[in-house]
């Protein structure tokens, strides 16, 4: 019984494949599309570039967090996690939110390891706050952002103080909160949450070996996370198409809504964390300092690709709820920003 299903689950996971790789190629394809829906060449050309580029960026994110995701998931017990974990809540949220410099792991990555965690016992609030801080308190995105702004170090030194800080503000409020619900339940029967069996060591996988159950559950972890990662970066494509550079450039120095069009810039560019301060440096000069680390700290936490997966894993309410916290602690902390540097303290 069990091998059947085993075959059943191959069968629609080799579906899957073909079905994603035919819409990247036909989506990389400016010809093909232009042909069949007789669209203009030239915006086709832009949307396939962009959209090609973003996935080429995160596949092997993905594929390293789907890697960690599996042996996460067989090496580490439910008792091994309880009995590192802090019996402070507040002192596992911290020790979360600097863990990243050990941990380089980008945004693209983090929810299969998330949710694994999750899955695992660890509590809510400091899986966020790790979700959260990694993608920014990491070595490689420090050294990244270094690079961009050489001429302007205090970026480096306030982008990692305010993505530490809102990252332990949105754990805590989680923590508090108490949403124990807020992952989503499995709709399959027991012995399908994980066709690798690496769940529930059960029946015919007893003799599996664990090399094999690795690579199937990393198969399977990134085989869901890359349908996702599709339809997000299709939506991010088509609006990096539709909004010019010099529609945004009027606002950027006002000090409100400086930051407002940058925070939503991030979301829709959904830029790797590695990449993005190479991108908002060439708006260094007509945007405030305050949007500016809007769009350094906003988007690695929260951007269109990222949240497509969110609302995948976690339930609605809590993701909406999630992206609201963050919007609104960022928005504070940049224009705090503003308001020093116009004071002349920065």
């Amino acid at each position: 019984m069990i091998y059947l299903k085993n075959k059943t689950d191959l069968s629609k996971k080799d579906l899957k494949i073909i079905i994603i790789l035919f819409l990247c190629l036909l989506i990389s394809s400016p010809i093909g599309i232009s042909r069949i829906f007789k669209i203009d060449f030239t915006f086709i050309e832009n949307f396939s570039t962009i959209f090609i580029s973003i996935i080429l960026e995160a596949i092997p994110f993905i594929l390293l967090g789907s890697f960690v995701s599996s042996l996460i998931q067989i090496f580490v017990s439910e008792d091994f996690i309880e009995r590192i974990l802090p019996k402070n809540k507040f002192l596992g949220i911290l020790g979360a939110s600097i863990i990243g410099l050990i941990l380089p792991i980008c945004e693209c990555s983090i929810i299969p390891i998330v949710k694994k965690l999750v899955k695992k016992g660890v509590p809510l609030g400091i899986a966020i706050t790790f979700m959260l801080s990694v993608p920014i308190v990491n070595t490689t995105v420090l050294i990244s952002t270094y690079y961009a702004f050489y001429n302007k170090p205090i970026v480096v030194v306030l982008r990692t103080v305010l993505g530490l800080a809102t990252a332990i503000i949105v754990g805590s409020i989680i923590t508090f909160a108490n949403d124990k619900e807020a992952l989503k339940k499995d709709k399959e029967n027991i012995i399908n949450r994980c066709s690798c069996g690496c769940e529930y060591n059960i029946g015919g996988y007893l003799n599996l070996s664990k090399t094999k159950i690795i690579l199937n559950h990393t198969t399977n972890e990134l085989l869901n996370t890359t349908t996702y990662l599709i339809i997000g970066s299709f939506i991010s494509s088509l609006f990096q198409c539709v909004i010019s550079k010099n529609s945004i450039i009027s606002l950027g120095q006002s000090t409100t809504l400086s930051i407002i069009v940058m925070m939503i810039l991030a979301f829709v560019l959904s830029i790797c964390s590695e990449a993005d301060a190479f991108v908002v440096r060439t708006f260094i000069s007509q945007f405030t300092l305050g949007s500016i680390l809007g769009f350094l700290v906003f988007g690695p936490m929260i951007d269109i690709k990222n949240s497509i997966m969110l609302f995948f894993t976690f339930k609605t309410k809590f993701v909406i709820k999630l992206i609201i916290y963050i919007f609104l602690i960022v928005y504070i902390f940049s224009s705090f920003i503003n308001l020093i540097t116009k004071l002349g303290v920065i």
